[in-house]
């Protein structure tokens, strides 16, 4: 009996050894003309690739089983698994990076028409209310408007000085306009400017239009340049360069399955998330910062539409000019008695009436702004609340973008199976079901990756780089939303571009909303903060000449410039009633 059951033992282990055997015959002699298929209709050569499956002792990247790819093969493969996850980034990431360009593009479009439509229409009302007065004279109100551009490309310009020097000049041509029996030197006339601020000569239109345009002007170029950055950064973040161990995760779960013989196989969502955490790490840590910059981009758009209005802040330059221009001549005997007094009387001129000569052809019309049916709309195609709304629209679903990027990727049927196929699909070795764990999110996460080696003692200098961009442009949305442009805080413009008058509103420029901004919830995020920068270099324009035709010398200590721009209040001189104005 002990005999024969060492007998029936034997007889069993050789049943086994053959067994294994005739498997590994079949195996190795295994079709690949699925596999060789595949690889010509990716446009390969199959001259390589083996007819029936050999074994894969020379595999560097896929298991090493029985094969229907040879080296070059695997080489190949690995290159076009590459080129296949950088097409995927690309591919889904085309939304933030199409939103960015083209919002960027009509905001900016827009925002320019506004401003050209602004001073078109101020050249309009002014030659149909004064006529020559006003052509002779316009220059003026064109630098003005330059310099406004001229902020708004971007230029180191400031708002506060643009309008403190333009209301300077005209409060010097004003005067010696409605004192026409009198000669104003220089010196006198710079007396006069001090004494302004003290007189308010032209009234509040001086505090109210700096702080409606400062804040219109500082949010859309916030805006614009918001927008430029972000397709900046979506560009630089989705040019990638996959390392050796991102490469061979990719091969391992998109293409050792056809090696296998296996080509419509699928690696399991698991396998692939973990491969596309390892291989996005570096964006995945951009996605705390990159949510703040969303938010503050679609807080800014949102003062835009409501009380930083852009097209009743252009609309209006000419309205609160006109008035400014409108309570000096009215008010013009008290204000002269008070200089006079301060500045000491000045020499009459000889054979001058009290009163300038009528210009003829005044035709005074009343100004108009537009009504919200009447809106207009600009070479962008719409206007801005349309424009608004759309691009509120396209930031919502832009939060979270980078830390879900490998959920998208992973979503696609075509680069993975579907979770309801766990138990069919690849899970690196084989069919079967994948039994790790999905890493989390972000570089210090990937150490417990199972499928990709990611050295966390070197952080990406380029991602760095990129967490300070948005650091810096989120800064200076979140100091728009409050009427600062931080590129000017560390002077005294601080309230003068916001500051103290950030909260302010008037209701008369701003329809529709009561005396405070409308609420809106705000995420937590870090307060805006003004950066140590060095003196500005305040710049000038000392082109300006204050001679006024009379001979004189400038005065090369007087940072302010005069025009004749005040002889559009001639009409006035001779006016029984005031014009009406809108």
């Amino acid at each position: 009996m002990a005999l024969s059951g060492y007998r029936l033992l034997g007889l069993l282990c050789s049943v086994v050894a053959l067994s294994g055997l005739r498997s590994s015959v079949v195996a190795a002699g295994r079709s690949c003309a699925d596999t060789r298929q595949v690889y010509a209709e990716k446009g390969y050569s199959t001259g390589t690739a083996p007819v029936t499956q050999i074994s894969g002792e020379h595999l560097r990247l896929c298991p090493q089983d029985y094969t229907c790819c040879s080296s070059q093969m695997e080489e190949t493969l690995a290159l076009q698994s590459e080129r296949d996850f950088l097409k995927s980034v690309e591919d889904h990431s085309q939304f933030l990076l199409t939103t960015f360009t083209q919002r960027q593009r009509r905001f900016d479009e827009f925002f320019r028409e506004l401003i050209d439509l602004s001073e078109k229409s101020m050249n309009q009302m002014f030659t149909k209310t004064y006529g020559r007065l006003f052509t002779q004279n316009a220059h003026v109100f064109q630098e003005l408007f330059a310099e406004l551009r001229r902020y708004y490309s971007g230029g180191s310009v400031s708002l506060t000085e643009v309008l403190s020097d333009f209301w300077s000049r005209l409060v010097e041509r004003v005067f010696t306009l409605v004192n026409p029996q009198y000669q104003f030197s220089d010196d006198y006339l710079e007396c006069v400017s001090k004494h302004a601020e003290q007189l308010q000569p032209f009234g509040d239109m001086p505090r109210k239009l700096r702080v409606q345009v400062s804040r219109a002007f500082i949010a859309a170029r916030a805006l614009s340049q918001g927008l430029a950055t972000g397709r900046d950064i979506v560009n630089k973040a989705t040019k990638l360069t996959p390392d050796s161990e991102c490469v061979r995760g990719l091969m391992r779960q998109w293409y050792c399955p056809l090696c296998r013989g296996m080509p419509s196989l699928r690696p399991c969502r698991a396998l692939c998330l973990n491969v596309m955490k390892g291989c996005l790490a570096n964006q995945a840590d951009l996605d705390t910062e990159w949510d703040y910059f969303i938010d503050a981009l679609y807080q800014v758009a949102e003062k835009l539409e409501g009380p930083f209005n852009m097209e009743l802040a252009a609309d209006s330059i000419s309205v609160k000019v006109s008035e400014a221009i409108m309570h000096m001549q009215e008010n013009s005997v008290s204000i002269s008695t008070k200089v006079f007094q301060g500045c000491g009387n000045p020499r009459t001129l000889q054979g001058r009436s009290k009163r300038s000569p009528k210009e003829p052809g005044g035709n005074r019309r009343p100004f108009r702004t537009y009504t919200p049916e009447e809106k207009p709309t600009t070479a962008a195609g719409t206007n801005l609340d349309r424009l608004v709304t759309e691009l509120k629209e396209r930031l919502r679903p832009m939060g979270s973008f980078w830390v879900s990027l490998p959920h998208t990727i992973c979503s696609d049927d075509k680069m993975a199976a579907d979770v309801t196929d766990e138990d069919r699909c690849w899970n690196g070795q084989t069919r079967g079901r994948y039994l790790p764990e999905v890493t989390g999110d972000g570089l210090a996460s990937q150490i417990n990756n199972p499928e990709i080696e990611v050295d966390l003692g070197r952080p990406d200098v380029r991602t760095r780089q990129l967490l300070m961009e948005l650091r810096v442009v989120t800064n200076k949305l979140r100091h728009a939303q409050a009427g600062q442009d931080v590129d000017f805080m560390d002077s005294d413009e601080g309230s003068g571009s916001g500051g103290e008058d950030s909260r302010e509103r008037y209701d008369n420029d701003w329809p529709g909303y009561g005396p405070h901004s409308p609420p809106h919830t705000k995420p937590a995020s870090p307060p805006a903060s003004n950066p140590n920068k060095p003196p500005r270099v305040r710049e000038r324009n000392n082109k300006r000449n204050r001679n006024h035709g009379r001979g004189g010398v400038n005065s090369a200590t007087r940072p302010l410039a005069c025009s004749p721009l005040p002889f559009l209040l001639l009409p006035f001189m001779f006016m029984p009633h005031r014009a009406p104005w809108g």
